[in-house]
């Protein structure tokens, strides 16, 4: 049997969501750039969109692939942010932003994923590519794999830097899916995508980051930059403000300002129209009675956060409905499910949280059933 309940919501940030802005016609926003999008990071929702498929070099914004692969490396175990790279004579000669290796050089991991992020040294990415993978070649390789993974459909990648090569391209849309990928499920890269000013080498050689909207933008958060004559400039920027947190890439702007400008209004947009909600129920879920349990009930729990990305505006829209099961007979596992709670905007079912529980209830005993017979009859009498 179920039990079907309206649950009023707390909303802890009031805000909006739902299909993407297109740059066309009546467009919200008039940007500069050959393409963009915006997207928000938990949901992956894309929320505007300008070109967002065409094929463009990437310049050096191809390193957040290289740095999401060494952060994969770094969190799994395989490497260390400790651990030593010795420079090679190939990587030393890699020409465009640089911190100036020379070959035979040290430096730790976590210095050179510093000077990726902050400077975009490309003798840093291909130092850090070799240590991990042998080769830039081989490098290269997981580094397209992984492209693939994440469904980057628009993307070759050639190299590990976005130094020119001619069929290096990418789009807007799969710039934004590596993104989300290194700061949903790395969120460490934070501590070097902030920096402003930093140095290496004892304090010898100073840093200043790329992207200076760590230090215009309130809430930026990252990501990387990048610019070649015939890419022209890209980024991907990220921002974070009352709990979400966004990315704006821009491909092809015609100068370093308007890039800026561009992702500023992107994430502008964003900030102004959407935001997070937290959806759960009014009071706890009551305990759920357990038919011939070693316990009489169980505790059911929500599989996870329920966040829910909706417009400005929809907030008092939202509604949920609650179904759980009056009883469940033993054996309970761990985790089975129990119910769900379905979230609503309108008529429109946004988001569907399954019920577990959150203990297992073994099954009584043959004598464990007689003694709890026993007890009954006992309380009765």
């Amino acid at each position: 049997m179920k039990r079907f309940l309206s649950l009023p919501l707390v909303l802890l940030l009031l805000v909006g969501a739902v299909p993407a802005a297109k740059a066309q016609g009546d467009s919200p926003l008039s940007l500069s750039c050959a393409s963009a999008i915006l997207m928000e990071k938990e949901t992956g929702t894309v929320l505007f969109e300008q070109n967002s498929h065409e094929k463009l070099e990437p310049a050096s914004v191809t390193k957040v692939m290289t740095l999401l692969l060494v952060m994969e490396a770094v969190d799994s175990g395989r490497i260390a942010l400790e651990d030593t790279v010795t420079v090679s004579a190939y990587a030393a000669g890699m020409g465009g932003s640089q911190v100036y290796l020379e070959e035979g050089e040290q430096m730790s991991v976590g210095e050179m994923i510093k000077c990726v992020t902050v400077v975009s040294g490309n003798d840093c990415a291909v130092a850090l590519a070799e240590h991990l993978a042998g080769s830039e070649t081989a490098f290269v390789s997981l580094m397209n794999q992984r492209a693939q993974e994440l469904g980057m459909a628009d993307t070759t990648f050639l190299n590990c830097t976005g130094l020119p090569a001619q069929g290096h391209v990418t789009s807007a849309y799969d710039i934004a899916l590596m993104s989300r990928e290194l700061i949903l499920n790395h969120p460490s890269i934070r501590a070097y995508t902030t920096i402003w000013m930093d140095s290496i080498r004892g304090g010898e050689f100073g840093l200043t980051n790329t992207n200076r909207l760590i230090r215009f933008y309130p809430g930026a958060t990252g990501l990387k930059t990048g610019s070649t004559d015939s890419a022209l400039y890209c980024m991907s920027a990220t921002a974070e403000r009352d709990g979400m947190e966004l990315i704006a890439v821009v491909m092809k702007a015609p100068s370093t300002s308007q890039r800026f400008e561009d992702a500023k209004a992107l994430l502008d947009y964003g900030f102004a129209n959407y935001a997070l909600a937290n959806v759960y129920p009014e009071t706890p879920l009551a305990p759920v009675e357990v038919i011939l349990g070693a316990a009489g009930q169980v505790q059911p729990q929500l599989q996870r956060d329920c966040r829910l990305l909706v417009r400005k505006g929809e907030e008092r829209q939202i509604t949920t409905r609650l179904s759980l099961a009056e009883n469940v007979e033993a054996p309970v596992d761990e985790g089975q499910t129990l119910g769900e709670l379905q979230v609503y905007v309108g008529e429109e079912l946004r988001d569907t949280v399954p019920i577990l529980a959150a203990q297992g209830v073994d099954r009584l005993s043959v004598p464990g059933i007689f003694s709890q017979l026993l007890s009954r009859l006992l309380m009765v009498s």
